[in-house]
């Protein structure tokens, strides 16, 4: 090995160790914190009390649910709707990646302030009403990482090829698209459904001026009533987190040899 591969290598880990202690250092001073809730003693109190508040598992609950309905909404919307421009529109494509970018522009407290004055007088009447607007404004910011991740799954496989074998075989274009696209395109719709999640567990501004009981106001007024809980909490969502991240590995893992159309 030549002085020069040397000195990559060198520099190669010397940044990965700076990279690793950036992110290590704040989370291992976090969880030293979040275990001195009993004075003079490591303890695990602030834990305790955070599984213990039933508002803790009802907040929880109610994201992860929402969570789940803006997914498969915007698999129902982006999937399709990306397979038809990849075959048909393809001169679309800079057209929708201007529309997917708009979450980005529109503020998400603009977006919230819209939905309340276009629907306050009716869906905003009813608790369900209210998780319907939200769930809807979470599919709204789930566009960019959403349609982007299905892009992609869509360029790395032959659309044009796979529609046509299965429609060679008798299948409708409903079928071509839960039988054949679906399937191939199962590691960017996870890589998409994980940020997605990731985006309405910690989710505030939209969730707290419908006046929905989610995760990130529970996170917010936990923060401003106790000391140690907050910390406690966020290694609790870090562990959830990567906990996703976790199962959408082995939910991916060896789909290229498994993916296929209808046989």
């Amino acid at each position: 090995m030549d002085d020069s591969t040397k000195r990559g290598n060198f520099w190669a880990w010397l940044w990965m160790a700076i990279g690793t202690l950036y992110f290590a250092i704040p989370l291992i001073a976090t969880i030293d914190f979040s275990l001195r809730a009993q004075r003079d003693t490591l303890s695990l109190a602030a834990y305790s009390n955070i599984f213990n508040d039933p508002k803790f598992f009802e907040s929880f609950t109610f994201s992860a649910l929402t969570a789940l309905a803006a997914i498969a909404l915007s698999w129902l919307l982006i999937v399709p709707t990306a397979y038809w421009v990849q075959l048909r529109l393809p001169r679309m494509r800079p057209v929708m990646e201007l529309i997917t970018l708009l979450p980005f522009v529109v503020p998400a407290v603009v977006l919230v302030f819209g939905l309340i004055r276009t629907y306050s007088t009716t869906l905003l009447n009813t608790r369900t009403g209210g998780w319907i607007l939200l769930t809807v404004a979470y599919v709204v910011l789930s566009f960019p990482y959403m349609y982007r991740a299905v892009d992609t799954g869509m360029r790395a496989i032959n659309v044009q090829t796979l529609t046509e074998a299965a429609q060679s075989l008798g299948a409708s274009w409903p079928a071509v698209i839960l039988r054949v696209i679906f399937p191939n395109l199962r590691v960017a719709l996870l890589n998409g459904a994980f940020i997605t999640f990731a985006i309405v567990m910690g989710e505030f501004t939209i969730a707290a001026l419908l006046a929905q009981p989610a995760f990130g106001p529970y996170m917010n007024l936990l923060a401003s009533s106790k000391v140690y809980e907050p910390s406690a909490l966020a290694v609790v969502s870090f562990a959830l987190t990567w906990g996703a991240i976790g199962i959408v590995q082995l939910l991916g893992r060896g789909s290229s040899s498994q993916l296929g159309g209808p046989r």
